[in-house]
């Protein structure tokens, strides 16, 4: 059972194969050796460090490469010498009633099982494995070094702590060394704890040791360096978590691994079991390596009642758990902290019936030592929004493309179980649903692949989740393509179906129920997609509280639709105030750009709706505008007239804001063609006093002051009557340069220079100018009936449509007409729902999300004509 240092390579290669590492890819298993089945016999039970157990007679010592055979349990009673490695094929049990620790290059169970405690009887004495590294470059059985791998193995690993992490009870102010939490049952004093950032900066999060416990009161080493904040304030709950890192069993790599962040790892292949629960891992992962992370289900299949659990993973190289090709494993009531990469990571996509609940993970960032370069979007004139062209995904000190734009949560597959989870500060995303088309690495063309479709996978359950101290809170966007890299211009085209392998079978709702996102830098949530609903959403101190864009237009009942929300703008929550500006401000603020209008809810594309939903605290003041309601600035693409709300509460806020356009502010660099006509319609009149009006932005051909009524500081108007959507046809580019014949709407002694559909009323009368040859004008979202009379200096013809002979039979027509006059063409556009009448997608040729339902992506409109010179 034990060789001599001298005789490891030749004795060895029976158990393992040794190759460099560079020369196996991740999932390069080819050369792999496949454990033989144990036969079905009582274990031998031996100790450890009986001399008698060993066929040499011999205790192993140092350097000693140690095989465990079948048939055997060696029973670890001593803490041995730093061994070469250990090969198990029968079984290795740490004794129960002593501290143990043992030091090794790697464990391989080779059908074999390695055990400390069980899950009736968790082990009560502290236990450590460390992994070194004095032999690199060795490769066992194709799943590397320096870890506890398992082929066919079993890894059952139970420590004595259960309670892992809780909330504070109380804010703990800057300088302080108490804290009070909700619950400290269980922790002792000499544990080691982490307090979330609750600022919008995630590396506020502060690790101490608890020298004294009181009750639910902590006495700490050091003092806070920063206040956490620890109440509910205005409905949105905010009470820091507060995380143990301490277990009594540890798995760890040699404290060399700070230096080259080559850490340790656990990884389990086909026909593993793992069930882990109260340990701690720390220096683990391996950085720039794929496959080689703390927890890693790596191709298992089918792993229900496996498990990771209770556990604490800190100071990582790569990533915390990872679960791939493998279906129903549960990770639950983990701490993470100051770990880098997706942390808690579904690989392909082909992962379904996972459950991740409960799991807390603080200070997630891109790399161990450099800051993110991330690719993201936000506002055009701050520091921490990605710039066109960059480079970050193509970044040498990255293991995949989006690991510079970091996820605490990292979802491939909508059909896994995401519940009461908290994402306490990745330097970018807390929970992202970054779906491929098909599943990608090692499923990349399969036919189990081809089978899968994420992106038509309704969401299994995402309740009770939390994401603060973020970027972004909440992505549901960005999917990776085939070689990992994404784009911000929208690639989620999220639309669930009861068959996912037809996109025409009947759509489905994906629930967020019951999700909290604060004191996130840029949004709270951003998502695209079909038949999102979201109740109960809790929203504060987010730069953007929610903006959500379309997938599929036209073939379902709503885009995304917000139920018994809250949305707060500043909650009592002030930060760390901590820039001069900030300092001045007296609380800390979403970005670098201190007069960024911060708003609740962003229109975007359409059709959303929110109801029942409450807004507190988006007042303007001198240093920045506020609103809680308004519009992606400046979008370019869809807009509709029916994007709605109902049965909205405002308090201390401005409910609609149109700010001005300031290109700083904007992550829209285009020619702002729907924010031009922006449109909320006010189904109850709980935003303006009017049931059933619009608010219009005052762009004078939207608005009138006849029949609007105009509020200045909204930048808005409140109109009646029948809105709809005004269309010339034609591409205008999605860039801010000059426009090739351009086209000049004008009404009531306004111009407005057009750029892509707009908002009109219905009976207006438009002029239209532009040195253009032919126009297609086309009216939607409109009652069936309702007109526009448009004037084209220079026209003379129109294809279709009545032809009449005078002005006054015009203003008659109850259909679609036009006349000829000598100073040009004056068209009368009514609606008739009973037409097959189309309009190409405005999106001004950019924004695949904007395509309808009718052939080429074109949308569904009440009238239409083409007109010509």
């Amino acid at each position: 059972m034990r060789l001599q240092p001298g005789l490891y390579l030749s004795c060895l290669l029976a158990s393992a194969s040794l190759l460099p590492v560079a020369a196996v890819a991740q999932d390069d298993h080819a050369q792999m050796e496949h454990a033989a089945a144990a036969p079905a016999a009582a274990l031998r039970t031996v100790m450890w460090s009986d001399p008698a157990a060993w066929p040499d007679g011999e205790v192993p010592g140092e350097g000693d490469a140690v095989t465990i055979p079948r048939g055997t349990e060696v029973v670890l009673d001593v803490s041995p010498p730093a061994l070469r490695s250990i090969t198990v094929n029968g079984a290795l049990r740490f004794a129960e009633d002593r501290d143990l620790s043992l030091e090794t290059e790697w464990i391989y169970l080779r059908g074999g099982t390695l055990q400390i405690g069980s899950e009736h009887e968790p082990y009560t004495h502290q236990a450590s494995i460390t992994l070194t590294d004095e032999f690199p470059g060795e490769d066992i059985n194709t799943m590397g070094d320096r870890g506890i791998v398992s082929m066919a193995g079993t890894i059952s690993l139970h420590g004595d702590r259960e309670h892992t992490w809780t909330q504070l009870a109380a804010t703990a102010e800057a300088g302080a060394n108490q804290i009070q939490v909700l619950d400290a049952s269980g922790w002792r004093t000499g544990d080691e704890i982490v307090l979330a950032s609750t600022d919008f900066d995630p590396r506020q999060a502060e690790r101490r040791t608890i020298t004294a416990i009181s009750g639910n009161s902590l006495t700490l080493d050091a003092p806070l360096e920063y206040m956490h904040f620890g109440e509910v304030t205005y409905g949105v709950d905010q009470r820091g978590e507060v995380g143990l890192l301490t277990r009594n069993i540890r798995i760890q790599a040699s404290e060399d691994a700070d230096e080259d962040y080559f850490g340790g790892h656990i990884m389990a292949m086909a026909g593993s079991t793992v069930n882990i629960s109260g340990v701690e891992l720390s220096r683990m992962g391996q950085h720039l390596t794929l496959a080689r992370y703390p927890m890693h289900w790596h191709l298992v299949g089918e792993a229900a009642g496996q498990y990771i659990q209770n556990s604490s993973i800190h100071d990582t190289y790569s990533r915390c758990v990872t679960v791939h090709g493998t279906n129903n494993a549960r990770v639950e009531n983990n701490v993470t902290f100051n770990t880098v990469g997706h942390c808690f990571f579904l690989e392909d996509g082909v992962e379904t019936g996972n459950q991740f609940i409960r799991n807390l993970g603080i200070q997630t960032k891109c790399h161990p030592t450099l800051p993110c370069d991330p690719t993201n979007l936000g506002p055009d004139g701050s520091v921490l929004a990605s710039q066109f062209g960059s480079t970050g995904q193509q970044s040498e000190h990255i293991l995949l493309p989006s690991d510079n734009t970091a996820s605490t949560f990292w979802i491939t597959n909508p059909d896994n179980v995401y519940r009461d989870n908290v994402a306490a500060g990745s330097d970018q995303i807390g929970f992202w649903f970054a779906l491929p088309v098909h599943p990608t690495g090692a499923f990349e063309g399969t036919e189990q692949s081809a089978n899968t479709w994420p992106r038509r996978t309704r969401v299994r359950e995402f309740s009770g989740n939390t994401a603060h101290s973020n970027y972004d809170g909440f992505m549901f966007d960005r999917g990776p393509n085939p070689d990992g890299t994404f784009s911000v211009g929208g690639s989620n085209y999220h639309f669930p179906t009861e068959d996912p392998a037809d996109p025409d079978s009947t759509p489905l709702v994906s629930h967020f129920a019951d999700f909290t996102t604060y004191k996130n830098r840029n949004g709270g949530v951003w998502g695209r997609g079909e038949l999102h609903l979201f109740t109960n959403l809790h929203a504060a101190d987010n730069a953007i509280g929610f903006t959500h864009a379309a997938s599929r237009v036209g073939f379902a009942e709503y885009t995304s639709r917000v139920e018994n929300g809250i949305f707060v703008g500043e909650s009592d929550n002030v930060g760390n105030p901590r820039t001069p500006e900030e300092i001045a401000y007296g609380r800390s603020l979403p970005n670098d750009l201190p007069d960024f209008p911060i708003r609740g809810y962003e229109y975007y594309d359409l059709r959303h709706d929110v109801v029942d939903t409450t807004f507190v605290n988006y007042q303007p003041n001198e240093l920045r505008d506020a609103g809680a309601l308004s519009y992606l600035m400046y979008t370019s693409f869809g807009m509709s007239t029916e994007n709605a709300v109902e049965g909205a509460t405002f308090v201390n806020s401005k409910p609609v804001s149109f700010p001005p356009i300031v290109q700083r502010w904007a992550s829209d660099l285009g020619r702002g063609n729907a924010w031009r006509g922006a449109t909320i319609h006010d189904r109850d009149g709980s935003v303006g006093g009017v049931p059933g009006a619009y608010i219009v932005l005052d762009n004078g051909i939207a608005s009138d002051r006849e029949t609007c009524d105009i509020r200045p500081a909204w930048g808005a108007a409140i109109c009646e009557g029948d809105m709809g959507r005004f269309s010339v046809g034609g591409q205008f580019g999605f860039g801010n340069g000059p426009i090739a014949d351009p086209v000049v709407l004008s009404r009531d002694g306004r111009r407005f220079e057009y750029t892509g559909e707009t908002t009109i009323r219905s009976g207006s009368e438009v002029r239209v100018e532009t040195g253009r040859d032919e126009l297609a004008l086309s009216l939607r979202e409109m009652d069936d009936g309702s007109s526009l009379v448009v004037e084209i200096p220079g026209f003379t013809a129109a294809d279709g449509g009545l032809q009449v002979t005078s002005a006054e039979a015009l203003q008659a027509a109850d259909q679609t007409a036009w006349f000829a006059s000598d100073d040009g063409l004056w068209v009368k556009l009514v609606v008739d729902d009973g037409s097959d009448a189309s309009m190409p997608s405005p999106s001004g040729g950019v924004g695949a999300s904007l395509t309808g339902p009718r052939p080429g992506g074109a949308f569904v409109a009440g009238a239409s004509l083409v007109v010509r010179r």
